[in-house]
């Protein structure tokens, strides 16, 4: 169906008159109601495969391009019970608040201190982390670092794709056995590439680096993105989510 037919069509004309325009009252969150979870011994029963809580918490600095807030991974931490926690793409130190507010113990490194953490010799450490926490780069979304080695700045999907290998078979040596790796990712449509599914490439390369899923898809709704305050010329299926990975050595 054409963009033409679609709009002639008496139904969908009267559905579309139906839209309201881009005003302060229409902008407004509206939450849904989410299922009810069955009950179990989770320490953490809020924490379900579709995760909302608008609430950033006081963690890192939210003015830092793509912080995502601190209560997913508080919520991880307790669900998981790690006692040392690794955080190589570290952004304004997120994790690390979260951390010390549990009292674990925590290591963290960026980009922005000279860090590369999909290097192997810079990322070298073997079974050392019971859970590493990462949220990186969706490619080029948004620009991080200036640093030509940061993920964000990769030229290429396939570029970026080879260097986002490295940095989970980096993560993967890391892990003590039984340890996770929580990763963090969102899928986009890139102006080139397309639509890019970047959770199924993590998905591909941590299994072709030894490591098992764990766990459920964690759907995080996303809340405060930059995104939804912008108005775009073009047509597409806006994304609302990220997604949440947690893997296993």
């Amino acid at each position: 169906m054409t963009a033409t037919t679609y709009i002639a069509n008496p139904f969908y004309a009267s559905r579309l008159k139906r839209v309201a325009p881009r005003t302060e009252a229409r902008d407004r969150p509206v939450y849904a109601r989410l299922p009810l979870a069955p009950r179990n011994a989770s320490p953490v029963p809020g924490l379900t495969s579709l995760y909302h809580n608008h609430r950033a918490g006081d963690y890192g600095d939210r003015s830092y391009p793509g912080n995502c807030g601190g209560n997913l991974i508080k919520d991880l931490l307790l669900y998981f019970q790690p006692t040392l926690i690794c955080d190589p793409m570290a952004g304004s130190g997120t994790c690390r608040d979260v951390c010390n507010e549990l009292g674990l113990g925590c290591f963290s490194w960026d980009i922005h201190e000279g860090f590369d953490a999909c290097d192997p010799t810079d990322f070298s450490m073997e079974e050392t982390f019971d859970f590493i926490w990462s949220h990186p780069a969706y490619w080029r979304q948004k620009l991080y670092a200036a640093d030509p080695r940061d993920l964000s700045r990769s030229p290429t999907l396939e570029h970026f794709l080879q260097r986002y290998r490295q940095f989970i078979r980096n993560s993967a040596r890391a892990l003590k056995p039984g340890g996770k790796l929580a990763i963090l990712m969102g899928d986009y449509s890139d102006r080139e590439e397309g639509f890019v599914p970047l959770t199924w490439h993590t998905k591909r390369l941590a299994f072709d680096a030894g490591l098992r899923q764990c766990c459920t898809d964690i759907i995080r709704f996303s809340h405060g993105a930059s995104s939804s305050k912008k108005v775009y010329r073009s047509s597409f299926i806006p994304g609302l989510h990220d997604v949440c990975m947690v893997f296993e050595r």
